[in-house]
């Protein structure tokens, strides 16, 4: 990636932050920051080896989804990497899905790793992060980072212990001996002990199971259900989320044959129907 473009991605990562709620160095809440800015956001546990996320542009909506079996901090990353393809490329295609490969870095696809580099200077600014190190952290150049501190960071910014490795390396803050040492740290130490250790979010490290689907979307999932494209079970879940049965929209659902939608196979085409 070209500096000059790296330098276009953090002006408009640094942009989108500066709408947000921020608390001493991280965002408090992206999910709400998402919805504030006016996509359509919608989390439910599909599985721990469903795609992790998608973006797709339905009409005037732009609609974003995210895994919430996913531990919270890897989830909350994937938001940051859906609203990078929103902000940064949506005007050239219609739809963005997400699985381990993109969200983890090991896609070579251009736009893959600019969405991980939006989400990386919108979660961790270089500016916050040296602030974090030079104000939080005593003896740093004296001691260098502990698996402790690598915690305390990863509480403050809302990431995961990966993350902050990776963006720590990046940013030249340490290098890959060091990032070794740590990561064989984060193993032995376990991570959710090293949160409750610093007095950190444990939750960062455990999936949410967060169900958010905004009412509107009933109709999306009914129409799936009523192609085929999902099957009885799921049109159940998404209706309990409101306290409905398949009885109480009786009257909505419609048997088509396989016939009447080919390209209907999931809930994505669906909604960019």
């Amino acid at each position: 990636m070209q500096d000059s473009r790296k330098r276009e991605i953090r002006i408009k990562a640094d942009s989108f932050r500066e709408k947000c709620k921020i608390s001493r160095y991280g965002i408090i809440d992206l999910f709400k920051e998402c919805e504030r800015s006016g996509y359509k956001l919608l989390r439910y546990p599909l599985g721990e080896n469903a795609d992790l996320g998608f973006t797709v542009k339905k009409d005037n909506d732009i609609v974003i989804f995210t895994n919430s079996c996913s531990r919270l901090s890897r989830e909350i990353f994937t938001l940051a990497h859906e609203i990078g393809h929103v902000i940064l490329h949506l005007e050239d295609m219609t739809s963005f899905i997400d699985d381990n490969v993109t969200i983890n870095g090991r896609s070579t696809d251009e736009k893959e790793q600019e969405a991980n580099y939006f989400a990386a200077c919108l979660l961790m600014p270089s500016d916050d992060v040296d602030r974090f190190i030079d104000l939080e952290i005593q003896n740093f150049h004296e001691k260098g980072l502990s698996a402790m501190d690598i915690a305390r960071i990863m509480s403050e910014f809302n990431v995961s212990f990966d993350m902050v490795l990776n963006r720590l390396e990046s940013l030249d803050v340490i290098d890959s001996n060091q990032k070794l040492c740590l990561d064989n740290e984060k193993i032995e130490k376990k991570v959710g002990n090293l949160l409750r250790s610093v007095g950190g979010n444990a939750r960062l490290n455990v999936p949410s199971n967060e169900i958010d689907i905004p009412y509107e979307y009933i109709d999306y999932a009914i129409y799936n259900y009523n192609h085929n494209a999902v099957p009885k079970e799921t049109l159940e879940r998404v209706l309990a989320c409101y306290q409905l049965s398949i009885e109480d929209v009786s009257d909505k659902i419609v048997e088509y044959s396989d016939d009447d939608d080919d390209d209907l196979d999931n809930l994505i085409g669906g909604l960019d129907d």
